[in-house]
């Protein structure tokens, strides 16, 4: 009998994996991943609630529960978490690992080919038609996250200040995260009932009856028990990873050099993705294009749109931001501008994504010694509320660049309008793949660049 059959006794739980048949299995879900995060965290739970029964329904939830409530990727973090119950620390870097791993190589080769062949005419009527399909993307991510998290008047009101602060104001994004947590944890003190909002990506109906490997009641592995001085390690593990790694890139480049300017720049970036990767786009373009200067809107428009195109978590879109900050810098002249590239992508994606992993290892014991409902969630609902003002700005932002790409004294792009349009309906309305309408649009996108 194996782990993946369905028909087993409902009264005796599957056999414990191998850490090499839960390697294949991570290495297949990094691969077939796309859908975003709900569709990632639906394919988890199929996999190792109901067929495979690796894990129960409750402890799987449990998990997703903790996950929600970090910064960074969930679903990557939940199969980190995954990983790491069924086959301690390394299972967890595995199978985070994983899940990142098949997306980086996907974007390297991507990116590469966009720097290479991106003015080739049939590659900018490809753009022509996916740059509006952002903008309905990021609408459309407004509008789930919104629909989910603005119950009342008070939240409501949380979204319009944060859009207000950032498109007239230009507040920073991270300041308005931070007053959005301290207005959420005020309003959890003297107002809980508005913030006592449900969020999440749903759960399956019924709990399955057959036992799991880590069922309900079944007693939290060894590995998996909190104490302070496994606590104290990975702490320490955590930050001497960062340290050495940034440290390496000021001793042997300097600080002001683009690669350590990446590595701090998404340090600080991946400690503020509350919402999903749209909700830290914003601070990312904000440093990347603005500020920083590494990569140009349109270039962060189509990166934003490969990274609807590949599987793994949408913040993977950085990993293009760092491959094409590094070519356009040249770090390593004109003949290396590939390795350059390669460079940046890398060192990007270590750094944002390292936390996520101290995360899991810091918190996991902690979570899995309390199998109860998590509390203090007011500070996240504020924070959400206030991402959705920010996503709003950002999908404004992306339509001025897309519809007016001349700016205000240009013509209107009335075909990339049109095309934003119907990809917002197909996306609501339809409910249509993200990925079948990238498609679309790319198509669409051609057919009126063949015609002018």
């Amino acid at each position: 009998m194996t782990p993946t059959q369905p028909n087993a006794s409902a009264d005796v739980a599957p056999p414990a994996p191998s850490f090499w048949q839960a390697l294949l299995y991570w290495l297949k879900l990094g691969c077939v991943s796309f859908g975003g995060p709900a569709g990632q965290i639906a394919l988890m739970h199929e996999e190792l609630v109901e067929r495979r029964r690796w894990i129960s329904e409750k402890r799987f939830l449990h998990a997703l529960n903790y996950c929600m409530l970090l910064p960074g990727p969930e679903a990557q973090q939940l199969a980190t978490y995954m990983g790491w119950l069924l086959h301690k620390r390394w299972g967890g870097l595995v199978a985070g690992g994983l899940f990142v791993l098949p997306s980086l190589l996907l974007l390297i080769v991507l990116s590469a080919l966009y720097m290479r062949f991106g003015d080739l005419p049939a590659v900018s009527g490809l753009l022509y038609g996916i740059k509006p399909a952002v903008i309905a993307i990021v609408l459309a991510a407004a509008w789930r996250i919104g629909s989910r998290t603005l119950k009342n008047r008070l939240l409501q009101g949380m979204a319009v200040l944060a859009f207000v602060a950032i498109f007239a104001l230009q507040v920073p994004f991270p300041a308005i995260v931070l007053v959005a947590a301290a207005l959420g944890w005020l309003g959890g003190r003297y107002a809980p009932g508005a913030f006592a909002v449900g969020g999440g990506h749903g759960s399956a109906a019924k709990a399955p009856p057959r036992r799991a490997l880590i069922d309900d009641d079944t007693p939290t592995p060894p590995h998996a028990r909190f104490g302070w001085a496994g606590f104290g390690r990975v702490l320490l593990a955590g930050l001497a990873l960062w340290s050495l790694g940034l440290g390496a890139l000021v001793a042997l480049l300097g600080w002001e050099a683009t690669l350590t300017q990446m590595g701090w720049f998404f340090t600080k970036a991946a400690w503020l993705t509350f919402g999903g990767a749209y909700a830290v786009l914003p601070y990312v373009f904000q440093g990347a294009v603005e500020h920083y200067q590494w990569l140009s809107p349109a270039q962060m428009m189509d990166g934003l749109a490969l990274g609807e195109s590949t599987p793994g978590p949408l913040i993977m879109v950085v990993s293009y931001v760092g491959f094409v900050g590094a070519w356009n810098q040249a770090l390593y002249g004109p003949e290396a501008l590939l390795l350059a590239g390669v460079a940046g992508a890398c060192v990007v994606t270590f750094f944002t994504f390292l936390p996520s992993f101290i995360f899991i290892f810091l918190g996991g014991p902690f979570i899995e010694s309390t199998h109860g409902k998590l509390g203090f969630t007011a500070p996240l609902t504020s924070i959400t509320a206030a991402v959705v003002g920010v996503i709003l700005n950002l999908a404004l932002f992306f339509a001025w660049h897309a519809l007016w790409p001349q700016g205000w004294a240009g013509p209107f792009e009335w075909p990339a309008a049109l095309i934003a349009v119907l990809a917002l309906v197909a996306l609501v309305r339809l409910k249509s793949h993200v990925m079948a309408v990238v498609a679309g649009a790319a198509l669409a996108g051609l057919a009126v660049w063949a015609l002018r």
